[in-house]
């Protein structure tokens, strides 16, 4: 009988897992052969590095020799890490949400040699406990029915196949509701918190292309109130407990209505669409507070998820020393031993610091007697004393155990969190955040294509995994917003290769749209498509606005087309639930409010291309495209883009077309003028 095999992975999330006497299998054909050879079922065990409850089961389940015993006897056990397999997560977490109303890590699922489910869980207690059963009680009952009521497994195997199928039945949409973005808008409005931001009671989330979405509407709809939600959030959420006060980045969500009590891991893709909400944000409102906090996430980026080599590692986990939170709260009493009396007495008032602690266990609503910095006033934040207590408790931090870092690098994530740094850079003007984008796209290509084929993980030299649509998606939106903020035609050249790439492999032919994965394999139910966007948007939704934006950079209508065909397939799932896809809504804003091209046609003479593109970096232009027309006309730009030929410099001077639709008006040639066509043009304001 084979032993634990987890040794040779690379996941930390396996790993962690390497010494249980669990007898692990990881995800392959041989452990499915090996539960046919031995007649048994598949406990499938799905969790992830930073994921406290799925160290909660560890310590309670698989790290006992009661119940490992009870597993290596009914079951073959394989583990899996759901960042480095989405694709095996989304199938069995579907069929949980369909069993039990519900999801969430650790996912349990039960099935057969076939990777037929017929038992699904999220987390499970060691013995009974009130009305979650245990694995003491569950692992006997299983094996009896295996044995001696086999019907009742296959009962449940059909029901659930069944189920399954019907999930994956588009009603294509031809004539789109185009009051969806309004219905969505009321929706949110009816939900949001007007005291602490953010949608809904508890658990909050971030949910930052939520906030991008209403921002393009309050742009384009002149709607203050619309902006007001997504203002009152980000300041909200960057003064709360679920902003790390101390070290800067922000934790996974807030337990709580206030985000005071976060749940503590700290996710890149969150960090990465946080940087785009508050630098977008920033550009429409000039509100200073959300500059700093781009500024803040970026240094928790650089100092604590670099790798030497460029890429970003994956996440830190909410647990340190077996505590949830342990790393990043106070005690009054530690408090006072680094604080001097004046520092301690200003920390009480500014961060909200007390005696008894600022926030209540989750169970027994008692005071915990520990504190999270937050700011109720954010006239305290960076005033001198603030910064210097901060200083303090920051040195302070420094020598406690720090969480463990997942320290994989995921090209989706990366990619994603490249897109935010060249939208960062290009809005700030800020060369630091580019050059980080530009050195994570080189990460990527360097040690994520082999052989001129994208994986999706890398760990210690070894890039492994074929990669997702995710991974396509978001490294195609990189390269666009790299061009977007470089003018570097490579950028451009590689979005396209990239895309041609993306759709060989993984468009439906047949009805349009893109699957997850490139073939069947570990699809029990077949290839699927991803819609929702969840916590990240989905490949979906993504691609529609890169098509929409690279059929408008280079004047190719059939991206576009294939933009609508997403929008048809997926139409009545959008009209039904806006409030899930507003990724994808925010595509629809896009074509809906009449997209413009602006093309700066350089010249010999006149103002530079530099000093125009600070004058547009000044306005909040979502639903334009910028391209560069350089003097170079040996540039890959002219093959790329048939359209920007036809824009040329006015008597060799560098020069501005702002065009709808690729019809242009007519071109300035210095800022005031441009001032003026940008204010006075309906589509951009």
């Amino acid at each position: 009988m084979a032993k634990n095999l987890l040794h040779k992975e690379q996941s930390p999330y396996l790993l962690q897992h390497a010494n249980n006497p669990v007898h692990w299998h990881p995800w392959n054909e041989e452990a499915f052969d090996l539960a046919k050879k031995l007649n048994k079922p598949v406990f499938l065990s799905i969790g992830y590095a930073t994921c406290h409850w799925c160290h909660v089961m560890a310590h309670e389940s698989f790290e006992d020799e009661t119940v490992a015993d009870l597993m290596n006897d009914a079951f073959v056990n394989i583990k899996v890490d759901r960042e480095e397999r989405p694709d095996i997560d989304h199938t069995y977490m579907t069929v949980c949400q369909m069993l039990t109303g519900h999801g969430g890590w650790p996912l349990t699922i039960i099935m057969t040699p076939d990777k037929e489910p017929f038992f699904a869980a999220t987390y499970i207690p060691k013995e009974n406990r009130f009305e979650r059963v245990g694995m003491l009680q569950l692992i006997p009952a299983i094996k009896h029915h295996w044995i001696n009521e086999y019907e009742s497994i296959q009962k449940a195997i059909n029901s659930i196949s069944s189920g399954y199928v019907k999930q994956k039945v588009y009603n294509p949409v031809e004539n789109f509701d185009s009051g969806l973005i309004e219905q969505t808008i009321k929706q949110m409005s009816l939900r949001f918190d007007p005291e602490f931001g953010g949608f809904g009671t508890a658990p909050k989330f971030p949910t930052p292309h939520n906030l991008l979405f209403l921002m393009r509407h309050a742009q384009s709809n002149k709607d203050i109130e619309t902006l007001e939600m997504v203002v009152k959030t980000l300041t909200k959420m960057r003064l709360g407990g679920i902003f790390d006060q101390v070290g800067y980045g922000f934790h996974r969500y807030s337990t709580d209505r206030e985000w005071l009590l976060p749940h503590f891991e700290k996710m890149l893709y969150d960090q990465a669409l946080l940087i785009l909400a508050y630098s977008e944000a920033y550009q429409i409102t000039k509100n200073p507070l959300f500059k700093q906090t781009v500024s803040e996430i970026v240094i928790y980026l650089k100092r604590d998820l670099l790798s030497p080599l460029g890429g970003f590692y994956s996440a830190e986990d909410a647990d340190s020393e077996g505590e949830e939170g342990k790393f990043y709260t106070w005690s009054s009493n530690e408090l006072r031993s680094i604080l001097n009396e004046e520092e301690y007495t200003y920390a009480s008032e500014a961060l909200n610091m007390r005696d008894e602690g600022n926030f209540n266990d989750e169970s027994t609503r008692k005071p915990t007697g520990l504190n999270i910095p937050h700011y109720t006033n954010k006239d305290f934040l960076d005033s001198e004393m603030d910064v210097q207590i901060r200083s303090k408790l920051f040195e302070h931090r420094s020598t406690r155990v720090r969480p463990q870092l997942d320290d994989k690098i995921l090209t989706d994530w990366n990619a994603l969190l490249i897109s935010a740094l060249a939208k960062a850079g290009f809005i700030f003007n800020n060369n630091e955040y580019t050059n980080l984008a530009i050195q994570g796209i080189h990460f990527i290509e360097k040690n994520l294509v082999v052989n001129d084929k994208l994986k999706h993980r890398y760990r210690n030299g070894d890039a492994d995994i074929d990669a997702f649509a995710d991974d396509y998606a978001f490294l195609i939106w990189a390269y666009i917003e790299l061009y977007q903020a470089t003018f570097d035609s490579a950028y451009l050249s590689k979005a396209i290769s990239w895309n041609n790439e993306f759709t060989n492999q993984f468009w439906d032919n047949s009805i349009g749209g893109f699957f997850f994965t490139k073939d069947e394999k570990d699809q029990p139910f077949g290839r699927e498509k991803i819609v929702y966007d969840g916590a990240i948007p989905s490949a979906n939704s993504v691609s529609m606005l890169n098509l929409l934006k690279l059929s408008k950079i280079t004047a190719n209508p059939s991206y576009a087309s294939k933009a609508n065909s997403i929008l048809k397939l997926f139409g009545e799932q959008y009209q039904k639930y806006g409030e899930q896809h507003t990724q994808a809504l925010q595509a629809i804003q896009f074509e809906k409010n009449r997209p413009s091209e602006i093309v700066i046609a350089e010249g010999k003479s006149g103002i530079e291309v530099s000093t125009f593109l600070k004058t547009i970096k000044e306005y909040y232009l979502p639903n334009s495209v910028i391209l560069v027309r350089p003097r170079n006309e040996m540039d890959p730009i002219f093959e790329l883009s048939n359209f920007i030929k036809k824009q040329q410099p006015l008597d060799d001077e560098t020069t501005v077309y702002l065009c709808e639709n690729f019809v242009c008006k007519k071109p300035v040639t210095n800022v005031s003028e441009l001032r003026s066509l940008i204010t006075q043009n309906e589509s951009l304001n």
